[in-house]
């Protein structure tokens, strides 16, 4: 189908078709801003609707809270969410074909805790509006116009009071008067109300308890339990969640807690800011400058216009997609539990793939920006829940994995350490197929953190996770001669998500055991443990089959066949998996023919696929520094979502197309702006390259500082030209690095704390 925008949905894009209010004269970016303020905005002119609210809705969360605002000013709404709001329960049982159900109670599903109203009567017609989200404070706001009085309201999540904020205000001489209203979506009504506020419980089918509670407080004027007439301002508290943590207790008690917060809306306000600036602020980033024309589109429509005139670039707006990525993560991943497919934000219970957590590919892709974005305590909810799922895991792979109906049971007989299914829920319950290589995939990727860190409390944290998953391997890993040569290899197994079901030494896993076997090393000898371990895992590595070239295609194999067993365009890129995310096979030290053998296989993936497939794909072409083909694909993923197709939808939510409808899944976001930092800068323990696959759209001048480098160190990098101007390298915890720009090189050594700048 074609992605070029129809009229209809073009005058949706603008604005121009309305949401059902009666709205003018709508206000532009000030043009007079800076680069990275003009990054840290996005604006529209029309509130969302109700009915798109997954594409229009903007989001706010504060890691564990999540929700979607529409900001309509005579009838808005909140969409609240929590991470723990799952049905479900461990799924410890198989099916007859020896693997786990996925739909059904034991499962479970994540889904839409309550929702929040807001009505207005006086202010259905309004002029001069704008809604936008701040990507630098964390706050989603609206502001308009009814007769000569300004009105505004503000939604944030705050983390350190932990409830959803909302505040309407207004420039003097106004007033608010109308109601709110609070609703659950099994069937809930609300009770306990009070002369200011309302209350909401419920239990799931797996024994969870929930509540929510909605206080309000006014300033003149009057309040009378979800009531408020006469009001100079309005400050509405919601508070929401589960007793996962706590099973047991109370969860009303603690929202009604939360909610009745004694600080005034101004110090609610600057916690919350400080807070998240804490975290947001750690990076700026500067791609070169847009013009004003640019500037003075709403953000929908600039997203048409930069994909439909493609010879322009609009540098701001690829940052602040960019930047969008980390406001994700900082509001979506802070020290509960991790983003799932659609991060926190889900607008009904019904969500596809249960919203769950899919461990070849999407759930590691959400924390791939974590490191380079400078956000290194957004990665902890990751390791805190496979640390907590640990136990779990190990007793069901033990009693299980080796059931004899299992298709890709250990043929041995032998078990050890722990294994995951291709969908896990947030009580580690396993549903779909067991995923024997995902254990070693969720450990490189608590790894990866570590790298950026070199936390060792982080490390001896998630170093049982680790071994766990090496005993696995030591118990699965079956004798092969292949070509004379004993070596070892994946026993029956699955590339995702296409082939054979009984495929021995797949790629994928074959180089996921190598890196899993390289992090023991590394692990046991930082923390002086294991040694006699780490030296057997060794011997295992040294004797894994590695893939090769196929003198058939061409491409690096994905199978032990020199045939293509599977779909020549498929979306995932299991084989490339030891050059992306891992480092086995490296522009710079790798055999030309099997870069070739890379390179053949990518191009032969194409270059049009889902939004995180684009990502991917993107991450690989700056890995071969082909910043063209990488550029072109980061746009893809920015691409604007038409006619229910992959792209980008109004609320910069990444769309997945499932034909007659689309849904949102975050990790193309995350995984897009991953795949924007990569271009800027690629590292490894012991490397730091600067500029590896720069686009010409970029390459003018620009700047980005604190970006995260693998090995310990932050950096800050400026250029004109497409040249490297200066640098900073900030440890962080590394001491030694060699720092490259085009033929420049030089070997960096630095104390924990210390800085170094560079003019190559």
């Amino acid at each position: 189908m074609s992605l070029e925008p129809s009229r209809r949905d073009f005058l949706r894009m603008t604005g121009a078709a309305g949401a059902g209010l009666a709205v003018s004269n709508a206000r532009p970016v000030a043009t007079a801003a800076g680069h990275e303020q003009q990054a840290d905005v996005l604006w529209y002119k029309t509130p969302a609707a109700e009915a798109r609210i997954i594409q229009e809705g903007l989001p706010v969360g504060n890691g564990r809270l999540g929700g979607l605002t529409g900001g309509d000013p005579a009838a808005d709404f909140l969409y609240v969410t929590d991470g723990s709001f799952w049905t479900g329960d461990r799924n410890d049982t198989l099916q007859d074909d020896g693997q786990f159900p996925y739909e059904g109670t034991h499962f479970g599903s994540y889904g839409l805790l309550a929702k929040v109203g807001i009505k207005i009567p006086a202010h259905a017609e309004v002029t001069g509006y704008r809604r936008q989200v701040d990507l630098s404070t964390g706050v989603v706001s609206a502001s308009y116009q009814v007769g000569k009085v300004e009105f505004r309201r503000e939604v944030y999540a705050s983390h350190p009071d932990d409830i959803v904020v909302l505040r309407l205000t207004q420039s003097g001489g106004g007033s608010y008067s109308g109601s709110v209203t609070l609703e659950g979506t099994h069937g809930e009504g609300t009770h306990g109300e009070t002369t200011n506020g309302a209350d909401l419980t419920g239990t799931l089918s797996n024994g969870r308890k929930y509540a929510a509670t909605v206080a309000l407080k006014g300033t003149g004027g009057r309040v009378d339990g979800l009531s408020f007439s006469g009001c100079r301002e309005l400050l509405i508290i919601v508070s929401a969640g589960t007793d996962y943590h706590a099973r047991g207790t109370d969860p009303l008690a603690t929202a009604k807690k939360n909610a009745a917060t004694t600080k005034s809306a101004d110090h609610l306000r600057k916690d919350h800011v400080a807070d998240y600036q804490r975290l947001y602020h750690r990076m700026s980033i500067h791609l070169g400058q847009s013009s004003s024309l640019q500037r003075g589109l709403d953000s929908w429509s600039r997203l048409a216009v930069r994909y439909t005139d493609t010879s322009t670039p609009d540098p701001e707006l690829e940052a602040a997609y960019i930047q969008f990525g980390r406001y994700l993560t900082i509001t979506g991943s802070r020290d509960t539990l991790p983003m799932n497919l659609q991060g926190k934000w889900v607008h009904n219970n019904s969500p596809d793939w249960f919203s769950d957590y899919h461990t070849d590919i999407n759930l590691e892709m959400n924390y791939w920006p974590t490191g380079p974005g400078n956000l290194d305590e957004c990665a902890e909810a990751l390791a805190d829940y496979c640390v907590a799922q640990l136990p779990s895991w190990t007793d069901v792979t033990g009693r299980l994995f080796n059931d004899s109906r299992n298709r890709f049971r250990n043929s041995s007989g032998k078990i050890a350490g722990w294994a995951v299914a291709f969908s896990t829920n947030i009580d580690g319950g396993s549903g779909w197929w067991w995923h024997p290589a995902g254990n070693a995939w969720l450990s490189a990727t608590l790894w990866r953190h570590y790298e950026y860190t070199l936390d060792r409390a982080y490390l001896q944290k998630i170093y049982p996770v680790l071994k766990g998953a090496a005993e696995f391997w030591q118990s699965r890993l079956i004798p092969m001669t292949v070509d004379g040569r004993d070596v070892l290899v994946d026993d029956n197994d699955w590339s995702p998500e296409h082939g054979p079901q009984d495929a021995k030494g797949i790629t994928y896993a074959q180089e996921l055991a190598w890196e899993l076997f390289r992090e023991i090393g590394v692990a046991s000898a930082t923390l002086g443990v294991d040694a006699s371990f780490a030296a057997d895992v060794k011997k295992l590595q040294e004797k894994l089959y590695l893939p090769k070239v196929s003198p058939a295609s061409g491409w690096l194999e994905e199978w032990m066949s020199p045939d293509n067993l599977g779909e020549v365009t498929h979306r995932h890129l299991s084989p490339l998996i030891g050059f992306f995310p891992g480092d086995r096979i490296a522009a710079d030290t790798s055999p030309s023919a099997l870069l070739a053998g890379v390179r053949a296989l990518l191009t032969a993936r194409g270059d049009d696929s889902f939004g995180w497939a684009c990502a991917w794909r993107s991450l690989c072409w700056s890995r071969l520094k082909d910043a063209d083909r990488a550029y072109k694909l980061f746009l893809t993923v920015l691409r604007p979502s038409i006619s229910n197709g992959n792209g980008t939808s109004a609320n910069f939510f990444d769309m997945y197309s499932q034909g007659s409808y689309t849904i949102f899944q975050i990790d193309a976001n995350l995984g897009g702006t991953t795949a924007g930092l990569e271009m800027v800068l690629y590292s490894r323990p012991g490397v730091i390259e600067l500029l590896p696959a720069l686009p010409a759209a970029w390459a003018a001048e620009g700047r980005v500082t604190g970006i995260g480098a693998r090995g310990g160190f932050k950096v800050d990098v400026a250029w004109k030209d497409g040249k490297v101007t200066s640098a900073t390298v900030h440890s962080v915890g590394g001491t030694s690095t060699v720092l490259r720009a085009g033929a420049w090189s030089r070997t960096i050594t630095l104390k924990p704390g210390e800085a170094v700048t560079v003019r190559p």
